[in-house]
């Protein structure tokens, strides 16, 4: 296995290209074109990229709806408490992000918007306990949560967020972070991609605070993430199956897509799980099997990708999961030098920012 460390995924940033707000039009956002044979970086708008696919490629794409995951409540002194949910709460006890001024003692009561409480029960794994009068569920989250825009971002949700925080294609609630790759695509330019022969797919992997933090060296010596849940439907599967045997593209939009295919990848013939980490041999045609589950998937430089042969990202987060994907993708040396061309292009970051697609 390659060794991977922390200060080898870090690069400058300017602190006004990071991106504050979404483009004009979604896809109007500037686009790199990186080619991962010639090892050349062409660049345009988003509308752009349909000119890189080629009729029969399958585009699959992550329908996971951002859940309205931050939560203002207050403590009985007045003081206002950030509740941060790192996933969509099915029962009673929740792990949550908190932000609060002085320390909260155990058992404390904290107020929530609408007449319930809270009690906080402590710390664990890095993140805090909250038992809750009743469950905040989508219902509840909808009439009282605000976005769960990224820290960088240093304001409240804006009625703007509500739509551009989202996907047009978003369908299944259990997101607290936006599958961002997909916020480039518009209705009218998937009608334009669908005429062009090019067909599109559907998986779900409900995004957590795994997805986006940065990284420690403990979890990169782990090689796990902290798991997500995910499905690939059995529509999607077969789909993607004829393809590869066809020896047609599959492009992953987002790397959360290519999490959830990679996890599920499988040898037809020996009818197993295929190992990605620096596996070596004869080339085998590798499906994808449908299904649900979680998955803690880590994908780094070492890693040989079975499913997916093409990836359209964002520009993301020094230090993140995120950019180790990318560099085990494109190659490190290459992914950084289109950084570079990025930040000295004046391209946007992060979220809100422009996209590459790496084929």
């Amino acid at each position: 296995m390659i060794q991977n460390k922390l200060e080898d995924f870090d690069y400058n940033l300017p602190k006004e290209l990071i991106a504050y707000y979404p483009a004009d039009a979604r896809e109007k956002s500037r686009l790199l074109v990186l080619n991962r044979k010639d090892k050349t970086i062409n660049s345009g708008h988003f509308e752009d990229v349909i000119s890189f696919l080629r009729k029969g490629d399958v585009l699959v794409r992550n329908i996971s709806k951002v859940i309205p995951a931050r939560l203002y409540a207050k403590r009985k002194t007045g003081g206002r408490v950030e509740i941060l949910f790192l996933n969509l709460p099915d029962s009673l006890e929740a792990a949550v992000l908190l932000k609060t001024r002085g320390r909260l003692t155990i058992n404390e009561q904290i107020i929530l918007p609408g007449g319930s409480s809270a009690e906080y029960l402590g710390a664990k794994d890095g993140f805090k306990t909250l038992k809750f009068s009743e469950i905040p569920d989508i219902g509840y989250l909808i009439k009282y949560g605000q976005m769960p825009l990224p820290p960088y971002i240093k304001r409240s949700s804006v009625e703007l967020d509500k739509e551009r925080y989202q996907t047009v294609y978003a369908k299944e609630p259990g997101s607290v972070a936006a599958p961002t790759a997909g916020l480039h695509f518009s209705r009218g330019l998937i009608d334009n991609i669908k005429s062009k022969g090019i067909e599109i797919l559907d998986v779900i992997l409900h995004i957590g605070y795994a997805t986006f933090k940065p990284l420690t060296n403990a979890e990169i010596e782990q090689g796990k993430l902290q798991a997500e849940y995910f499905e690939i439907p059995k529509s999607s599967a077969d789909r993607i199956n004829k393809a590869k045997k066809e020896q047609r593209r599959v492009i992953a939009i987002g790397t959360t897509t290519v999490r959830a295919l990679e996890s599920q990848a499988y040898s037809e013939k020996q009818g197993s799980r295929v190992k990605g980490q620096g596996s070596k041999g004869k080339r085998q045609v590798v499906m994808v099997e449908k299904g649900k589950g979680q998955t803690d998937l880590f994908i780094r430089p070492g890693y040989r990708f079975k499913i997916v042969d093409g990836l359209i990202t964002n520009f993301h987060l020094p230090r993140t999961s995120l950019l180790f994907l990318v560099s085990a993708f494109c190659g490190r040396d290459f992914m950084l030098s289109a950084y570079k061309y990025a930040v000295d292009n004046k391209f946007r970051f992060y979220s809100y920012g422009d996209a590459m697609f790496i084929e």
